[in-house]
């Protein structure tokens, strides 16, 4: 998802409004309307940024989904044909950098305790890396915390 900043979000930025987190004031700059959440997400990871900063930023106004608007190309006396849903298949890089941050955040709730699983996650390089520690995250931290990131890792 693209989001980007709101009128209401740069003035609160402008005026350093205490309304913002130090992560969240951080993040907020990199929301352009061309980096996905998740890129932003992976890029924040070191700072703790997590996806609830984000809903609280789009909570408060700051933030707001990026809109496509369709160009008109022109008339045609033809009659539309029905759209068809289009399979979409994200490629491995596109998950790894979704899957990434939420890998992160669950090994660095485990505070110590998870500290080698952290530093495995942060070297892993790609999907099957990731996927290969899902086992011992969700030992660790739980099954239910890992949902989301065993949907992204097994697609």
């Amino acid at each position: 998802m693209l989001l980007k900043k709101t009128k209401l979000g740069r003035t609160a930025f402008s005026e350093r409004s205490a309304l913002f987190t130090p992560r969240q004031r951080a993040a907020f700059i990199l929301f352009d309307g061309h980096k996905t959440v998740a890129n932003v997400l992976l890029a924040m990871a070191p700072t703790g940024l997590c996806r609830q900063d984000v809903k609280e930023m789009r909570e408060k106004g700051f933030l707001e989904p990026v809109t496509e608007s369709v160009p008109s190309v022109g008339i045609s006396n033809r009659p539309r044909e029905k759209s068809r849903p289009v399979a979409f298949a994200r490629s491995d890089s596109d998950r790894y950098l979704q899957a990434k941050p939420l890998a992160t955040q669950v090994t660095a709730r485990l505070g110590l305790r998870g500290f080698r699983l952290n530093l495995a996650v942060e070297a892993a390089a790609n999907v099957r890396e990731l996927a290969a520690l899902l086992p011992k995250m969700q030992a660790a931290a739980g099954i239910e915390a890992c949902r989301e990131l065993e949907l992204l890792l097994k697609e």
